[in-house]
């Protein structure tokens, strides 16, 4: 049996995760607070791990419908122990199945908002981890950018939205495959580790058959020359931060 540890979010709710399997990082933390949601909206999150953005939008959004799909079994068997744990039964639903089958699991158009913290390489690229859960969360093995917009075109309603967390370096193929979905990107930020590093994140919002026009917010930076966090980050990212470390400076 795999080792387990349970992380306090400092929001109310705690995560179980594998000791040595993937553990959440800060892309998870910003992308849930990037997310907006409306009184009764929901949302699926495509590939949620072991939960930790159902459970980040479950404390910002009390009254939201979450979905979280996710083809490996052991995370969603942890997923679904930390909805267990925390008695979110009735707000949070855990679903282990393929992304790529999604529309057939869930139907088309049945979210309000679809989320995902996708994997960032391609397949063969970079040093792929022999562990199953972090090569399926860092590698395209078993699904590919594209096919996760095009489940969330197709999970979506009319004028649903999309967010997503990724790679700069791949913004023109994302934008590509979100136009190729009829979703259009409204909101681009660009996440920087320190100001005068190169972008490590990029977070959007693209809704679904929307008209063009994009609007490219400030930029985020994660630490100051001291390297603590930034004000902006200790206000809105303090409460699950310190559970989910500096990740987000090794990934810069």
């Amino acid at each position: 049996m795999p080792k387990e540890t349970l992380e306090d979010l400092q929001n109310g709710y705690f995560l179980y995760q594998d000791a040595e399997g993937f553990r959440f990082g800060m892309d998870a933390v910003l992308l849930a607070h990037f997310v907006r949601l409306r009184k009764g909206e929901k949302v699926c999150d495509l590939g949620c791990g072991s939960g930790i953005i159902p459970l980040l939008l479950a404390a910002q959004y009390p009254e939201a419908a979450i979905t979280g799909l996710e083809i490996n079994s052991r995370s969603a068997e942890l997923a679904q122990k930390s909805v267990d744990y925390n008695g979110l039964t009735d707000r949070v639903k855990v679903v282990c199945g393929d992304i790529r089958r999604a529309e057939t699991l869930f139907g088309r158009q049945s979210f309000k908002v679809v989320v995902s913290n996708p994997p960032y390489l391609r397949a063969g690229s970079g040093r792929q981890s022999p562990n199953e859960q972090r090569a399926a969360a860092r590698h395209e093995v078993l699904v590919t950018l594209r096919e996760v917009a095009a489940a969330a075109g197709r999970l979506l309603t009319s004028s649903g939205r999309f967010y997503l967390v990724h790679r700069p370096e791949r913004l023109s193929e994302i934008l590509s495959a979100c136009g190729e979905n009829h979703l259009a990107v409204k909101k681009l930020r660009l996440v920087y580790p320190y100001a005068d590093r190169e972008a490590s994140l990029v977070l959007l919002e693209a809704v679904k058959g929307a008209a063009g026009g994009m609007k490219v917010l400030p930029p985020l930076i994660i630490f100051n020359k001291e390297g603590q966090y930034t004000e902006e980050v200790q206000k809105i990212y303090a409460p699950a931060a310190d559970a989910a470390g500096k990740t987000a400076e090794n990934e810069g």
